[in-house]
Protein backbone atom coordinates (compact mmCIF):
# COMPACT_ATOMS: atom_id res chain seq x y z
CA UNK A 1 0.00 0.00 0.00
CA UNK A 2 1.27 3.35 -0.66
CA UNK A 3 2.09 6.03 1.63
CA UNK A 4 -1.02 8.05 -0.08
CA UNK A 5 -3.76 5.73 1.00
CA UNK A 6 -1.52 4.86 4.41
CA UNK A 7 -2.74 8.54 5.40
CA UNK A 8 -6.22 7.91 4.43
CA UNK A 9 -6.12 4.49 6.40
CA UNK A 10 -4.92 6.39 9.55
CA UNK A 11 -7.78 9.07 9.45
CA UNK A 12 -9.86 6.67 8.95
CA UNK A 13 -9.07 4.32 11.70
CA UNK A 14 -8.81 7.90 14.00
CA UNK A 15 -12.64 8.97 12.99
CA UNK A 16 -13.52 4.87 13.75
CA UNK A 17 -12.17 5.03 17.71
CA UNK A 18 -13.66 8.38 18.16
CA UNK A 19 -16.68 7.49 17.18
CA UNK A 20 -16.58 4.39 19.01
CA UNK A 21 -15.56 6.06 21.94
CA UNK A 22 -18.64 8.25 21.29
CA UNK A 23 -21.02 5.22 21.20
CA UNK A 24 -19.47 4.04 23.84
CA UNK A 25 -19.91 7.27 26.72
CA UNK A 26 -23.36 7.57 25.69
CA UNK A 27 -23.84 3.75 26.14
CA UNK A 28 -23.02 3.94 29.74
CA UNK A 29 -24.95 7.30 30.08
CA UNK A 30 -27.62 5.50 29.16
CA UNK A 31 -27.35 2.51 31.83
CA UNK A 32 -26.57 4.99 34.89
CA UNK A 33 -28.76 7.46 34.14
CA UNK A 34 -31.27 8.53 37.02
CA UNK A 35 -35.03 8.02 35.26
CA UNK A 36 -36.85 9.26 38.15
CA UNK A 37 -39.47 12.25 37.13
CA UNK A 38 -39.59 14.51 39.68
CA UNK A 39 -41.66 17.67 40.54
CA UNK A 40 -38.16 19.59 41.40
CA UNK A 41 -36.63 17.76 37.79
CA UNK A 42 -39.67 19.29 36.22
CA UNK A 43 -39.57 22.80 37.27
CA UNK A 44 -38.13 25.94 35.13
CA UNK A 45 -35.26 26.99 36.10
CA UNK A 46 -33.82 30.22 35.76
CA UNK A 47 -30.47 31.52 37.11
CA UNK A 48 -31.23 30.14 40.41
CA UNK A 49 -34.41 32.31 40.86
CA UNK A 50 -37.65 30.71 40.96
CA UNK A 51 -39.89 31.14 37.81
CA UNK A 52 -42.86 33.92 38.41
CA UNK A 53 -46.05 34.17 36.15
CA UNK A 54 -47.00 32.59 32.89
CA UNK A 55 -44.16 31.02 31.10
CA UNK A 56 -44.94 32.38 27.47
CA UNK A 57 -44.03 35.91 27.53
CA UNK A 58 -43.94 37.57 24.21
CA UNK A 59 -40.47 39.63 23.59
CA UNK A 60 -40.73 42.64 21.83
CA UNK A 61 -39.11 41.91 18.18
CA UNK A 62 -36.16 45.03 18.71
CA UNK A 63 -34.54 42.51 20.75
CA UNK A 64 -34.68 39.80 18.19
CA UNK A 65 -33.42 42.22 15.54
CA UNK A 66 -30.66 43.26 17.48
CA UNK A 67 -29.19 39.86 18.00
CA UNK A 68 -29.97 39.78 14.14
CA UNK A 69 -27.97 42.75 13.48
CA UNK A 70 -24.82 41.50 15.67
CA UNK A 71 -24.85 38.19 13.32
CA UNK A 72 -24.58 40.23 9.98
CA UNK A 73 -21.93 42.74 11.28
CA UNK A 74 -20.18 39.67 12.96
CA UNK A 75 -20.21 37.70 10.05
CA UNK A 76 -19.14 40.95 7.84
CA UNK A 77 -16.26 40.85 10.15
CA UNK A 78 -15.73 36.95 9.09
CA UNK A 79 -15.36 37.79 5.66
CA UNK A 80 -12.98 40.74 6.11
CA UNK A 81 -9.95 39.00 8.19
CA UNK A 82 -8.96 36.24 5.25
CA UNK A 83 -9.47 39.08 3.06
CA UNK A 84 -6.85 41.19 4.74
CA UNK A 85 -4.32 38.28 5.37
CA UNK A 86 -4.61 37.33 1.23
CA UNK A 87 -4.65 41.15 0.37
CA UNK A 88 -0.70 41.05 0.02
CA UNK A 89 -0.85 37.59 -2.42
CA UNK A 90 -3.56 38.65 -4.78
CA UNK A 91 -2.00 39.88 -8.22
CA UNK A 92 -4.74 42.14 -9.33
CA UNK A 93 -4.97 44.08 -5.65
CA UNK A 94 -6.48 46.97 -6.37
CA UNK A 95 -9.84 45.34 -7.78
CA UNK A 96 -9.73 43.37 -5.04
CA UNK A 97 -9.75 46.60 -2.72
CA UNK A 98 -12.53 48.02 -5.15
CA UNK A 99 -14.53 44.91 -4.47
CA UNK A 100 -13.95 44.91 -0.50
CA UNK A 101 -14.98 48.68 -0.22
CA UNK A 102 -18.20 48.03 -2.17
CA UNK A 103 -18.95 45.45 0.33
CA UNK A 104 -18.05 47.65 3.29
CA UNK A 105 -20.39 50.54 1.50
CA UNK A 106 -23.38 48.20 1.69
CA UNK A 107 -22.95 47.52 5.08
CA UNK A 108 -22.43 51.00 5.61
CA UNK A 109 -25.75 52.09 4.19
CA UNK A 110 -27.34 49.41 5.72
CA UNK A 111 -26.27 50.09 9.51
CA UNK A 112 -27.44 53.92 8.43
CA UNK A 113 -30.78 52.46 7.69
CA UNK A 114 -30.86 50.39 10.60
CA UNK A 115 -29.67 53.48 13.13
CA UNK A 116 -32.43 55.54 10.66
CA UNK A 117 -35.05 53.33 11.72
CA UNK A 118 -34.05 53.36 15.40
CA UNK A 119 -33.59 49.88 15.77
CA UNK A 120 -30.51 50.34 17.99
CA UNK A 121 -31.60 52.48 20.47
CA UNK A 122 -32.16 50.07 23.36
CA UNK A 123 -36.02 51.02 24.57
Amino acid sequence: MSDYYENYLTIFLFVLVGLGLFGAMIGVARLLQPRRQTAAKLATYECGVEAEGDWWTQQHVRYYVFALLFVVFDIEAAFIFPWATVMGSIADAWAVLVEMFVFIGILVVALAYVMRKGLLRWM
